[in-house]
């Protein structure tokens, strides 16, 4: 993911911005005794995209990927829709425990752009991913960079017409949305009315999308590191961060960690991992690395 990508990344301040004040608020009214379910995972599973992680001989990836991790962020349905044999087979050859996180089809959020056009294609895009079952994970929408507030009124259509069967998390990326408080406020209020995730990217170029504003009971996390040093003390600042949300209420944690470079993402979650594990007191597999859990991006 090279969106938000710098070329001096130490010159930016990555600190986590204060919650929105509503944040807080929404969370109070999760807190109960319903267990903390915790999902870490990268964006692919492809042997090119991910450095040091397959061993040798391995034949099958997506089988090899989820002993390592709980989920995936399935990039790969955003550019096509794939035969529901397809997922099927993902769904056949991966353990009990397992989520998919798959991204929306282009054609819905970038081509059609929410228009009267996109939900027929968005039907059949349901129709194949629902053979998921009960490892389909949120379901997620990202807009295109240039989709902005003109356009609220298909926003709207929208999440009102989303079948609840399906959680659903949103992220909008043009300025406008976050940059007026008014138009904020709507959005975020739309997303909580309708129990959907509001997604938080923390990318170098786009601080803007650290809002900090959770919509539901769910906090949707796409990270995407630097490959600079400061890729580690940012995931550091990350685990208390969700520990804190945790002691306010939330339940539910869905992290997918990202690199401009994907090759190092296994290398970043081997780290983030068990520092996760220790504060939140969840038990995540720690991914192999062959390079053992020594090795080190910088």
């Amino acid at each position: 993911m090279k969106f938000g990508k710098v070329d001096n990344p130490e010159l930016i301040d990555f600190s986590i911005p204060k919650d929105h004040p509503d944040t807080p608020v929404l969370l109070s009214k999760y807190k109960g005794d319903n267990p903390l379910n915790v999902y870490v995972g990268c964006a692919k599973w492809n042997r090119q995209d991910l450095k040091n992680f397959y061993p040798r001989g391995t034949k099958d990836e997506l089988a090899y990927y989820s002993t390592q991790f709980n989920c995936i962020e399935l990039n790969a349905t955003f550019y096509r829709i794939f035969p529901a044999e397809t997922y099927v087979n993902w769904n056949g050859k991966t353990p009990e425990n397992f989520k998919f996180f798959p991204k929306i089809v282009q054609n819905v959020s970038h081509l059609r752009r929410l228009n009267d056009q996109a939900y027929h294609i968005l039907e059949e895009y349901l129709n194949v991913t629902s053979n998921l079952d009960t490892k389909l994970g949120t379901i997620f929408l990202q807009m295109h960079n240039n989709f902005s507030p003109k356009d609220w009124d298909r926003v709207v259509r929208f999440v009102e017409n989303w079948p609840k069967e399906f959680s659903l998390a949103m992220e909008f990326r043009h300025t406008d949305w976050f940059n007026d408080e008014k138009i904020s406020q709507e959005l975020y209020h739309l997303l909580e009315e309708n129990d959907i995730a509001n997604i938080l990217v923390d990318t170098a170029g786009r601080r803007d999308l650290m809002h900090m504003r959770l919509t539901n009971n769910e906090a949707f996390i796409r990270y995407v590191g630097a490959n600079h040093e400061s890729d580690y003390s940012r995931l550091d600042e990350w685990v208390e961060k969700l520990a804190d949300w945790k002691q306010k209420g939330l339940k539910n944690i869905h992290f997918f960690v990202h690199q401009n470079m994907e090759l190092a993402s296994p290398l970043l979650s081997a780290y983030f991992i068990p520092k996760l594990n220790e504060k939140l007191g969840c038990n995540l597999h720690i991914p192999k690395t062959l390079g053992g859990s020594d090795l080190k991006l910088f």
